[in-house]
């Protein structure tokens, strides 16, 4: 864990998210960070609860003068979105994050950071450390779950807490609250397919998109950046149409709350259609960058002969896939009407990932 971090100002603060980001806490994997809560709370002698769902609740007294205020509930959430890039060596499930400080940020190298909510959570911590900050009694609540399905808040009971008032640390912007947010809607979708051998005058391609700026699917949605996904969806239904394509798997994205970086493909082309091909993706290459030169300009693509695939999704299938691909809506659904001016992403639905493979 850098030094740099921890020499941030305010201290209480950073310290407590070095500490923090040294623990794995992928969503649904909290065991290790719900420890970690744990037994920050009892080292500060303060009532400590963990309920049957892993939600922790930390309660502090009010201090001197102030017993008669009313509680105030302060919410964060404990789990972080766990994605890394393609070339980064790196398990989530034993690593903390690799911080660094680069001029007024602080970063992660080659992987998401875990600012959210891990700031609101070091936030919270400090307060519930702090010796000299007057407050009410307080009820801190971090929960489980929220980057995968809300299952810490949803399955929190009643009873639990007696706060009037409640506080969510969660949020984008240092000068904004937030009296409300924006729905989510998850939707799976399988097939089944019999696989098809192909023929020995194929030549094999492995496709790759990569290096989009990609970001969170709900504060970033908004900003129109590119998704690996659609990218490479409409690369493989114009090659299907112009040379014949054949898939043999496609891999891209990575979790329901992250606009796609990435996408993978490997592909069949036939033998006297390789130039064409060739020739295909790179126009095409230069329409994306284009299209996409303000919102992700370190986008690439490439293809690399690899040894074909032994099967392929049935021609059939495929029309199917890619045109259902093609579509799946991605960025803002709907704007409201009422709070448009000032509410940025009151619907969205991105689509996030993609997986079939033989």
């Amino acid at each position: 864990m850098s030094t740099e971090v921890r020499a941030l100002e305010p201290k209480a603060l950073w310290n407590n998210f070095a500490d923090l980001n040294a623990v794995p806490r992928p969503s649904k994997k909290e065991e290790r960070v719900i420890a970690f809560m744990m037994e920050f709370g009892r080292k500060l002698g303060l009532e400590t609860i963990q309920d049957e769902i892993g939600n922790v609740i930390i309660k502090k007294p009010a201090t001197a003068g102030m017993e008669d205020r009313k509680t105030v509930l302060i919410q964060s959430h404990v789990d972080m979105v766990h994605q890394k890039n393609a070339d980064t060596d790196f398990d989530f499930d034993t690593q903390g994050i690799d911080m660094y400080v680069d001029g007024d940020w602080v970063k992660a190298r080659g992987t998401t950071l875990g600012a959210d909510n891990g700031l609101g959570v070091a936030t919270i911590m400090a307060l519930l450390a702090s010796t000299d900050i007057e407050h009410p009694a307080i009820e801190a609540l971090f929960t489980v779950d929220e980057e995968t399905g809300m299952t810490g808040a949803l399955g929190l009971k009643g009873g639990m807490l007696e706060a009037d008032i409640m506080l969510n640390l969660d949020t984008e912007d240092d000068t904004e609250l937030t009296i409300g947010c924006a729905g989510g809607v998850d939707i799976n979708a399988s097939g089944t397919y019999q696989p098809e051998g192909i023929s020995g005058n194929m030549k094999g391609y492995k496709v790759n998109i990569k290096g989009l700026t990609g970001g969170h699917s709900g504060m970033d949605i908004y900003l129109g950046r590119g998704n690996a996904n659609k990218l490479m969806n409409r690369l493989l239904h114009q090659a299907t149409e112009k040379v014949g394509l054949r898939i043999g798997s496609i891999d891209g994205g990575g979790l329901r709350n992250a606009i796609p970086r990435e996408s993978v493909a490997v592909v069949a082309i036939p033998a006297g259609e390789v130039t064409a091909f060739e020739n295909f993706v790179e126009e095409l290459t230069a329409i994306l960058k284009n299209e996409h030169a303000t919102t992700d300009p370190n986008l690439a693509v490439t293809v690399e002969q690899t040894e074909a695939p032994a099967q392929v999704l049935p021609a059939d299938y495929q029309s199917k896939l890619l045109r259902a691909l093609y579509a799946c809506h991605n960025g803002v659904y709907r704007m409201s009407r009422i709070f448009s001016t000032w509410c940025r992403l009151p619907i969205t639905w991105p689509v996030c990932w993609c997986r079939t493979e033989n």
